[in-house]
Protein backbone atom coordinates (compact mmCIF):
# COMPACT_ATOMS: atom_id res chain seq x y z
CA UNK A 1 0.00 0.00 0.00
CA UNK A 2 1.16 3.52 -1.08
CA UNK A 3 2.06 5.63 2.16
CA UNK A 4 0.68 9.09 1.63
CA UNK A 5 3.05 11.98 2.57
CA UNK A 6 3.02 15.43 1.41
CA UNK A 7 6.64 17.00 0.38
CA UNK A 8 7.26 19.22 3.53
CA UNK A 9 6.93 15.52 5.61
CA UNK A 10 8.75 13.84 3.49
CA UNK A 11 12.07 16.10 3.41
CA UNK A 12 11.51 17.02 6.86
CA UNK A 13 14.16 14.95 8.10
CA UNK A 14 16.54 15.78 5.51
CA UNK A 15 16.75 19.56 6.02
CA UNK A 16 19.80 19.38 8.66
CA UNK A 17 21.64 17.34 6.12
CA UNK A 18 20.75 19.46 3.04
CA UNK A 19 21.51 22.96 4.42
CA UNK A 20 24.64 21.43 6.07
CA UNK A 21 26.22 21.28 2.11
CA UNK A 22 26.29 25.04 1.62
CA UNK A 23 28.76 26.79 3.55
CA UNK A 24 26.78 29.42 5.57
CA UNK A 25 23.53 28.65 4.65
CA UNK A 26 21.44 28.61 7.26
CA UNK A 27 22.43 32.20 8.19
CA UNK A 28 21.32 32.68 4.74
CA UNK A 29 17.99 30.68 4.68
CA UNK A 30 15.80 33.85 3.25
CA UNK A 31 18.51 35.41 0.86
CA UNK A 32 17.26 36.91 -2.37
CA UNK A 33 18.36 34.57 -4.90
CA UNK A 34 17.66 31.14 -2.90
CA UNK A 35 15.68 28.40 -4.88
CA UNK A 36 14.48 25.41 -2.70
CA UNK A 37 13.03 22.02 -4.20
CA UNK A 38 12.87 18.56 -4.30
CA UNK A 39 16.77 16.90 -5.03
CA UNK A 40 16.28 13.05 -6.36
CA UNK A 41 18.38 11.30 -9.18
CA UNK A 42 17.66 9.54 -12.69
CA UNK A 43 20.22 7.45 -13.66
CA UNK A 44 23.52 9.22 -13.38
CA UNK A 45 21.58 12.99 -13.26
CA UNK A 46 21.03 14.76 -10.01
CA UNK A 47 17.77 17.19 -10.59
CA UNK A 48 15.85 19.12 -8.81
CA UNK A 49 11.79 20.30 -9.18
CA UNK A 50 9.89 22.52 -7.36
CA UNK A 51 8.29 21.87 -4.39
CA UNK A 52 4.62 23.74 -6.58
CA UNK A 53 5.43 20.70 -9.41
CA UNK A 54 5.37 17.94 -6.74
CA UNK A 55 2.05 16.94 -5.20
CA UNK A 56 3.21 14.18 -3.15
CA UNK A 57 6.25 11.62 -2.76
CA UNK A 58 5.18 8.18 -1.96
CA UNK A 59 6.70 4.66 -2.06
CA UNK A 60 5.90 2.60 -5.33
CA UNK A 61 3.01 0.64 -4.84
CA UNK A 62 2.34 -1.93 -7.05
CA UNK A 63 1.93 -1.74 -10.85
CA UNK A 64 0.00 -3.59 -13.07
CA UNK A 65 1.10 -3.55 -16.57
CA UNK A 66 -1.19 -2.53 -19.77
CA UNK A 67 -0.56 -4.24 -23.13
CA UNK A 68 0.25 -2.28 -25.77
CA UNK A 69 1.36 0.91 -23.98
CA UNK A 70 4.89 2.17 -24.37
CA UNK A 71 7.60 0.29 -23.11
CA UNK A 72 8.25 3.75 -20.62
CA UNK A 73 5.30 3.11 -18.93
CA UNK A 74 5.45 0.64 -16.41
CA UNK A 75 1.62 0.58 -15.84
CA UNK A 76 -1.30 1.33 -13.39
CA UNK A 77 -1.15 1.65 -9.84
CA UNK A 78 -4.08 2.09 -7.29
CA UNK A 79 -3.29 5.41 -5.16
CA UNK A 80 -6.42 5.43 -2.77
CA UNK A 81 -8.96 4.18 -5.42
CA UNK A 82 -7.45 6.13 -7.85
CA UNK A 83 -5.93 4.50 -10.63
CA UNK A 84 -2.51 6.87 -11.97
CA UNK A 85 -0.29 6.22 -14.88
CA UNK A 86 3.62 5.16 -13.75
CA UNK A 87 6.09 6.49 -15.97
CA UNK A 88 10.18 5.08 -15.67
CA UNK A 89 11.44 9.07 -15.78
CA UNK A 90 14.37 7.36 -16.62
CA UNK A 91 13.13 5.32 -19.31
CA UNK A 92 11.68 7.65 -20.95
CA UNK A 93 14.40 10.27 -21.40
CA UNK A 94 17.39 7.37 -22.10
CA UNK A 95 15.72 4.51 -23.67
CA UNK A 96 17.08 2.48 -19.69
CA UNK A 97 14.91 0.49 -17.74
CA UNK A 98 15.14 1.86 -14.07
CA UNK A 99 15.73 -1.28 -11.96
CA UNK A 100 13.10 -1.34 -9.20
CA UNK A 101 14.20 -1.78 -5.32
CA UNK A 102 12.22 -1.89 -2.20
CA UNK A 103 11.70 1.57 -1.18
CA UNK A 104 11.90 3.50 -4.52
CA UNK A 105 9.96 6.63 -4.66
CA UNK A 106 7.40 8.10 -6.71
CA UNK A 107 6.46 11.96 -7.50
CA UNK A 108 3.10 12.04 -7.81
CA UNK A 109 2.65 15.16 -10.66
CA UNK A 110 -0.24 17.15 -11.11
CA UNK A 111 -1.34 16.67 -15.20
CA UNK A 112 -4.29 18.21 -17.32
CA UNK A 113 -7.09 15.45 -17.31
CA UNK A 114 -5.61 13.33 -14.38
CA UNK A 115 -2.30 12.78 -12.11
CA UNK A 116 0.56 11.15 -13.55
CA UNK A 117 3.19 9.29 -11.46
CA UNK A 118 6.92 9.43 -12.16
CA UNK A 119 9.79 6.84 -11.02
CA UNK A 120 12.94 7.91 -9.60
CA UNK A 121 16.08 6.49 -8.89
CA UNK A 122 16.54 7.92 -5.57
CA UNK A 123 15.07 11.06 -3.21
CA UNK A 124 17.89 13.54 -1.99
CA UNK A 125 15.32 15.85 -0.11
CA UNK A 126 15.15 19.18 -0.13
CA UNK A 127 17.85 21.04 -2.17
CA UNK A 128 18.82 24.63 -1.61
CA UNK A 129 21.04 26.93 -3.94
CA UNK A 130 22.13 30.27 -4.13
CA UNK A 131 22.67 32.47 -7.35
CA UNK A 132 26.55 32.07 -7.14
CA UNK A 133 26.14 28.27 -7.46
CA UNK A 134 24.44 28.87 -10.66
CA UNK A 135 26.31 28.04 -14.15
CA UNK A 136 25.48 27.92 -17.99
CA UNK A 137 22.72 25.19 -18.90
CA UNK A 138 22.88 25.51 -22.34
CA UNK A 139 25.37 22.99 -24.65
CA UNK A 140 28.06 24.26 -26.34
CA UNK A 141 27.12 24.40 -29.92
CA UNK A 142 29.98 22.59 -31.14
CA UNK A 143 28.97 19.95 -28.32
CA UNK A 144 32.81 20.07 -26.50
CA UNK A 145 32.76 19.88 -22.82
CA UNK A 146 29.29 19.30 -22.95
CA UNK A 147 27.74 18.57 -19.42
CA UNK A 148 25.67 14.66 -19.43
CA UNK A 149 23.51 16.06 -16.71
CA UNK A 150 22.00 18.94 -19.17
CA UNK A 151 23.02 16.96 -22.18
CA UNK A 152 20.23 14.62 -24.36
CA UNK A 153 16.65 14.82 -23.85
CA UNK A 154 17.43 16.29 -20.31
CA UNK A 155 18.57 19.47 -21.84
CA UNK A 156 14.56 20.30 -23.08
CA UNK A 157 13.53 20.32 -19.67
CA UNK A 158 16.48 22.13 -18.04
CA UNK A 159 16.89 25.95 -18.05
CA UNK A 160 19.41 26.23 -15.23
CA UNK A 161 21.88 24.24 -13.52
CA UNK A 162 23.88 24.66 -9.90
CA UNK A 163 27.05 23.23 -9.28
CA UNK A 164 27.37 22.71 -5.45
CA UNK A 165 29.81 20.03 -3.90
CA UNK A 166 31.42 18.91 -7.30
CA UNK A 167 28.31 17.53 -8.61
CA UNK A 168 25.93 19.26 -11.15
CA UNK A 169 21.93 19.89 -10.53
CA UNK A 170 19.75 20.52 -13.27
CA UNK A 171 16.68 22.18 -12.53
CA UNK A 172 13.88 19.96 -14.08
CA UNK A 173 10.74 21.23 -15.13
CA UNK A 174 7.76 18.31 -14.19
CA UNK A 175 5.46 20.89 -15.37
CA UNK A 176 6.97 21.02 -19.42
CA UNK A 177 7.64 17.23 -19.18
CA UNK A 178 3.50 16.56 -18.66
CA UNK A 179 3.20 19.53 -21.43
CA UNK A 180 4.97 17.30 -23.80
CA UNK A 181 3.04 15.56 -26.54
CA UNK A 182 5.03 12.19 -26.42
CA UNK A 183 4.41 12.10 -22.83
CA UNK A 184 1.07 13.24 -22.45
CA UNK A 185 -0.45 11.04 -25.14
CA UNK A 186 0.65 7.71 -23.51
CA UNK A 187 -0.16 8.94 -19.87
CA UNK A 188 -3.15 10.19 -20.25
CA UNK A 189 -4.71 8.38 -23.28
CA UNK A 190 -3.75 4.90 -21.28
CA UNK A 191 -6.47 2.42 -21.33
CA UNK A 192 -7.75 2.56 -18.00
CA UNK A 193 -8.13 -1.05 -16.48
CA UNK A 194 -11.12 -1.69 -13.75
CA UNK A 195 -9.66 -2.63 -11.73
CA UNK A 196 -5.66 -3.58 -10.71
CA UNK A 197 -4.63 -6.65 -10.19
CA UNK A 198 -4.30 -8.06 -6.00
CA UNK A 199 -0.75 -9.36 -4.57
CA UNK A 200 -0.97 -12.65 -6.39
CA UNK A 201 -1.54 -11.53 -9.91
CA UNK A 202 1.88 -12.57 -11.55
CA UNK A 203 1.49 -9.59 -14.07
CA UNK A 204 1.95 -6.97 -11.51
CA UNK A 205 5.86 -5.53 -11.26
CA UNK A 206 7.82 -7.07 -8.23
CA UNK A 207 10.56 -4.79 -6.79
CA UNK A 208 13.82 -6.37 -5.38
CA UNK A 209 14.17 -7.02 -1.61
Amino acid sequence: MATQMTPFEVLADYERRSLSHVVGLPEQIDAPGMWRGVGYRIGGHRLASGFDEVIEILTLPQVTPVPGAQPWLLGLANVRGNLLPVVDLKQFLEGERTVLHEGQRILLVRQSGGNVAVLIDELYGQRSFIEEHMIDAQPPSDGAGENPTIAGRYQHFIDRAYRLDDATWGIFSLDRLTRTPEFRQAASDMPRAEHLAGPGNRNALEVES
